[in-house]
């Protein structure tokens, strides 16, 4: 189809879519031409004093009337919409919050990285890089000790030797 037939197609369907909206208006009007004249008598202003408030009367007690009427359907409608919203809170509530069946991942901590950050951070975690390098000293082994005997023999002359002075 081509782009000339396309917007000769749409110009015509927004034709006839402006079209119905227009006959709508004038249905709705109408329509609402009709009600008034059922219900609402044209009213006869002619008259005297008494007549003209009496006709007054009449009509304010027929407003009153009809405004009781709206305020009950109205309290009405707000009530129904007060247990609706309840009741779907309580649906809600009683289906309850499904978790997700969790799936095992091997990613390595580079990928994490890179999942979390995207793709411009280049992070490595290398830990074993990071690891402080500890030589292990060797302890010196004393040398044989030999006899336990001379060693007390030893530390005798060291105490003669505190004791003489």
């Amino acid at each position: 189809m081509t782009s000339s037939r396309r917007h000769h197609l749409k110009s015509l369907m927004l034709h006839i879519a402006a079209n119905w909206l227009e006959q709508e208006k004038t249905d709705i009007a109408a329509a609402k031409e009709a009600y008034l004249a059922e219900n609402c008598p044209p009213s006869d202003l002619s008259g005297d004093l008494a007549a003209l408030t009496d006709a007054c009367k009449k009509l304010h007690a027929a407003i009153d009337k009809i405004d009781e009427s709206r305020y009950d359907t109205e309290i009405k409608v707000q009530k129904a919409d007060k247990e609706i919203e309840d009741l779907k809170l309580k649906v809600i509530e009683l289906a309850g919050v499904k978790k997700p069946a969790l799936k095992k991942v091997r990613m390595s901590a580079d990928a994490m990285l890179q999942a979390l950050l995207g793709s411009k951070h280049k992070v490595t975690m290398d830990l074993r890089a990071n690891l402080k390098q500890v030589k292990k000293e060797v302890k010196e082994e004393p040398a044989d000790v030999g006899d336990w005997r001379k060693n007390i023999e030893d530390k005798a002359d060291r105490k003669k030797m505190f004791e003489s002075s």
